[in-house]
């Protein structure tokens, strides 16, 4: 019998009180009986629209109906048919925007909880399923990977899977990418993310750490090596700033260093020499997932006010919904409709408050969302002793400036054709490299598409 309960089966979570001073995972998890209790919700549509909103088109209500049925392995495997890191995307994409948002459930009540069945089975398959990946036959050809983020891990273990000797080539001392160093161990555990790296290098991937394409090798000497086609998958690291005065003072730093020294070099925990500011008030500008995990990572390095300040309102901010109210739970302090305008400094040279005007909501912009106007004479000073800057990232020039034929757009972004190829010959690129920082599942979605030309075109060489 289906479940018409119009509502998600609760999820477990950290208290909000202890979570807020811990780097422990937030939810929980789903038990085997709740599991297959939302599992029942799922009305197993015969269009199946959720589907069509799924980036790697997971089969999901086939593997709702395993879970179900108890039959969680089986639920894990047409995942992992299309999926090659379930319990990441389990963990955080978007879902509410994606998959559940074509869900018929959501019509007239909450959506099936599919991010949270996806997460169940990849943890089950990992505590308790089988372990055993067969390498496929060799085929003879090689293929480059730059980047061992969501888009080339993905990428690199679709062209494994068909026979092809692939070699990723990682810039930082472990591959993961975003994964590793810009989502927080709270949301994301590590040892998830490299356990599924594992899995990839047990199918016969190859990951070189330490290799900054463009200073210790170009591609086109990869090319010269032999590599008859190569995959940028290198993010989007660079860092925005705003421009405004006070922005050099000590005390001021961008989501992405800020988060990479907390998560990728362990800056959280006793005993790493990872230099981390530790503040007693810090204001976050953003209103994104990135701006999100900034703030909460400030409470839980113990600061005791964290602000996010966004210059359009609450309905306005890219981040997940869920973000959000953990964030609120946690005790972060929301400043909507404000913008920082120029950041004060005391006479150590560092910051000591930020100037900020209100803002009222103007006409809509290209994007769509009304353009934020500026208050007049709305201007105050918010006292914090560190800003950390979560405004965006663009891709890091080095591997265009470095590569010939290699063109990019006015943002910096890598320009493809619809096969995934770029302008040099036989050097595809995607994910955040090509659109600018976008979600998890996107670059997952960009390296699949990528794998399929690469292999076409390969073959038909």
């Amino acid at each position: 019998m289906p479940n018409m309960s119009q509502v998600k089966v609760t999820i477990p979570e950290q208290d909000p009180k202890v979570r807020a001073h811990n780097f422990e995972e937030v939810t929980l998890g789903y038990t085997k009986e709740m599991a297959m209790e939302e599992a029942a919700r799922c009305l197993n549509c015969k269009n199946m629209p959720c589907v069509s909103g799924c980036p790697v088109n997971v089969r999901i209500p086939e593997f709702i109906a395993q879970i179900r049925e108890g039959n969680f392995e089986g639920a894990y495997e047409i995942i992992h048919s299309t999926n090659g890191l379930p319990a990441v995307c389990g963990r955080v994409c978007p879902q509410e925007r994606q998959c559940e948002s074509k869900c018929v459930r959501g019509i007239k009540g909450e959506p099936v909880g599919i991010g949270r069945l996806e997460r169940f089975a990849a943890d089950t398959h990992m505590q308790e399923g089988k372990s055993e990946i067969t390498r496929p036959q060799p085929n003879g050809h090689k293929v480059a990977v730059v980047g061992g983020g969501p888009s080339g891990l993905t990428c690199a273990g679709d062209l494994a899977q068909l026979g092809y000797a692939v070699t990723v080539f990682e810039a930082f001392h472990t591959a993961g990418g975003v994964l590793m160093y810009g989502i927080p161990e709270f949301r994301l555990p590590k040892t998830i993310v490299q356990k599924e790296i594992e899995n990839l290098k047990a199918l016969g991937v190859n990951i070189m750490t330490n290799m900054v394409i463009g200073k210790v090798l170009s591609i086109d000497e990869l090319m010269a090596d032999g590599y008859e086609a190569v995959f940028v998958g290198s993010g989007a690291g660079l860092p925005r700033f705003m421009g405004i005065e006070g922005e050099g003072l000590a005390g001021v730093c961008s989501a992405n260093e800020y988060l990479t020294r907390i998560n990728l070099m362990k800056g959280y925990k006793e005993g790493y020499d990872t230099p981390v500011l530790h503040s007693k008030a810090v204001a976050v500008v953003g209103g994104g997932n990135v701006a999100m995990d900034a703030a909460r990572s400030a409470l839980r390095m113990g600061a005791e006010h964290v602000y996010i300040i966004y210059r359009r309102g609450e309905e306005e901010m890219p981040a997940r919904r869920e973000e959000v109210h953990h964030a609120k739970q946690e005790g972060v302090e929301f400043l909507n409709l404000n913008n920082p305008v120029k950041l004060l400094g005391d006479e150590n040279g560092r910051v000591r408050a930020a100037v900020v005007q209100r803002m009222e909501l103007g006409e809509p912009d290209a994007s769509g969302r009304r353009s934020p106007v500026p208050v007049e004479g709305s201007e105050y000073e918010l006292a914090v002793d560190t800003v950390i800057m979560a405004i965006g990232t663009s891709p890091n020039p080095l591997i265009r400036t470095t590569t010939q034929g290699l063109e990019a757009n006015k943002r910096g972004c890598l320009i493809v054709d619809e096969d995934n190829m770029t302008t040099k010959q036989g050097v595809y690129a995607g994910g955040d490299a090509v659109t600018g920082a976008a979600t998890v599942i996107l670059a997952m979605g960009a390296g699949k598409a990528a794998a399929k030309s690469i292999d076409a075109y390969i073959q038909g060489k």
